[in-house]
């Protein structure tokens, strides 16, 4: 892999976990000048940085800290509490991606001399000859893939971003962080947003805003109202659990009317639609979408892809047709097609 980037200067994205420690040590197995750096962005108090550091000296390469919190705020925290105001729901890695580690990263480090980035995602890349660009494919480990949030990936983004780890499993990667006597080879993944470590959106927002979510009403599809919520921020397109609401049979959040404040709730049945539309769309092993394609789309993370027609329609939007229902379609989502085991695009469901 390493002749397509004829020994190149390499910084690699570290966050303090394992799977971008172990990125630096296989960069530099590869053959690649390396250097690792991490984004300051929000978690003030948190060792991630001293971890990135730690590892960085034991792997005896230069480390670098870029402090980029007015930037993440901005860019993905405030983006986040928007979205989340507005009824949808957001995915701030997605922001992340498409905002800091792959522009504003990518920009630091060419400044400091390096002419690539690398990463510790769980994803692949390949160089296509015929079209001669490049393509994002998944990973072989389907517990880690991460190539839905990546979508929003550039020709100029891919061409300078190597992923060190794409190739391997979880266990893999722990096994050479383990080898390398680095300090965080056992450290758990993190399962929240970064920002919010303890999963209260609802709490968080208020406190950004400071405002709180007013009560409204829960009410049926058909208009019977049921009782009262505790504000919209505090329910998502799915839910079930903690409505406190008594039905003859499962209610579940299907949407949310943010003009009067209410929660609409719903069956089984009623989650399930058959289309979306979505927009800011990226595609990755062409420009634009002129025709009708066949594909698998994605409109959660980590969820199967299911078969779908995607077709052009006004603005650069796409309209995404499922050949079945597909259950709990969030606005603000992300949508991500394929094709096998690569990513065609993908887009925000509007």
């Amino acid at each position: 892999m390493s002749e397509l980037y004829e020994r190149k200067k390499v910084l690699v994205a570290m966050s303090g976990g394992v799977d971008s420690s172990a990125a630096v040590k296989l960069a530099a197995d590869m053959g690649f000048e390396v250097g690792g750096a991490i984004m300051r962005l929000w978690d003030k108090g948190s060792t991630n940085v001293e971890d990135a550091r730690n590892a960085a000296q034991k792997l005896n390469i230069p480390f670098y800290l870029f402090d980029l919190r007015e930037e993440f705020e901005k860019e993905v925290v405030d983006k986040f509490v928007d979205t989340y105001l507005e009824g949808a729901t957001p995915n701030p890695c997605v922001f992340c991606n498409k905002k800091l580690k792959f522009d504003k990263f990518l920009s630091l480090a060419e400044d400091l001399g390096y002419s690539h980035i690398a990463t510790g995602h769980y994803v692949r890349k390949e160089f296509d000859k015929k079209s001669g660009r490049w393509l994002l494919k998944r990973s072989p480990d389907s517990k880690k893939d991460q190539s839905y949030v990546l979508y929003s990936l550039t020709q100029s983004q891919l061409e300078r971003t190597i992923f060190p780890c794409g190739e391997l499993s979880k266990e893999q990667i722990r096994g050479i962080a383990i080898e390398s006597g680095l300090v965080n080879a056992n450290k758990p993944d993190s399962q929240d947003i970064c920002f919010i470590p303890d999963g209260d959106y609802a709490s968080f927002i208020e406190n950004m805003t400071g405002k709180i979510s007013q009560p409204g009403e829960f009410v049926l599809s058909d208009g019977r109202v049921l009782g009262q919520h505790n504000g919209l921020i505090r329910y998502t397109v799915g839910q079930r659990k903690g409505l406190g609401i008594s039905y003859t049979e499962p209610l579940f959040v299907i949407e949310k009317d943010m003009e009067n404040n209410r929660v609409i709730l719903g069956t089984q049945r009623e989650l399930f639609r058959d289309s979306l539309i979505c927009k800011d769309v990226n595609f990755i092993p062409f420009d634009k979408l002129n025709e009708p394609m066949e594909v698998t789309a994605q409109t959660r993370y980590h969820q199967p892809a299911t078969d779908a027609v995607i077709s052009p329609v006004d603005d650069g939007r796409v309209l995404v047709e499922f050949k079945e229902p597909k259950r709990a379609i969030s606005k603000g989502q992300a949508v991500v097609f394929y094709t096998g085991d690569y990513v065609v695009g993908g887009g925000t469901i509007e």
